[in-house]
């Protein structure tokens, strides 16, 4: 798979889902796409953002947007979260991080001087036919969500 970029198609992919069965990127077009690409379940800036999103989902919905979260977390630690904060989208496990390379967010990362791969918050926003209209990359919680709606509205 080829990388993703601003102004084309985003390549299709297939990942487990929270609802219990595969979803597709493809089976959205007709709609934007609101992808966001965090850490991992049940963290607090994880949290705090996946709340946002669960916040203002109406109002992404009243604009023909669905939001979905990726994380390399399996589908029982998504099932946790969602209960535990009532998430109203679908996350998808990327466990093997195979999507997550696609949009250059599996990186390496540091904290208290050790050294890790991990998933570097970020969020792409896709047209209603795939194609890469925006993103955001090594994001900042405060006001992301909102700034993310702001360019929906823009489309």
């Amino acid at each position: 798979m080829s990388k993703v970029e601003l102004g084309q198609p985003v390549p299709d992919f297939t990942l487990p889902a929270s609802s219990g069965a595969p979803v597709s990127l493809s089976s959205f077009r007709g709609k934007r796409v609101v992808l966001y690409f965090y850490p991992k379940d049940m963290t607090p800036g994880c949290t705090k953002e996946s709340c946002e999103f669960r916040d203002y989902n109406s109002e992404y919905q009243s604009l023909n947007t669905e939001i979905i979260g990726i994380s390399p977390d399996d589908l029982p630690s998504h099932d946790q979260f969602i209960t535990e904060y009532s998430l109203p989208f679908l996350l998808l496990s990327d466990v093997s991080h195979e999507v997550c390379e696609l949009f250059g967010v599996w990186k390496l990362r540091e904290r208290d001087g050790q050294q890790f791969y991990g998933v570097e918050r970020s969020t792409f926003l896709m047209d209603e036919q795939g194609v890469l209209a925006k993103e955001w990359r090594a994001v900042t919680v405060d006001g992301h969500v909102a700034d993310v709606l702001s360019a929906i509205k823009q489309l």
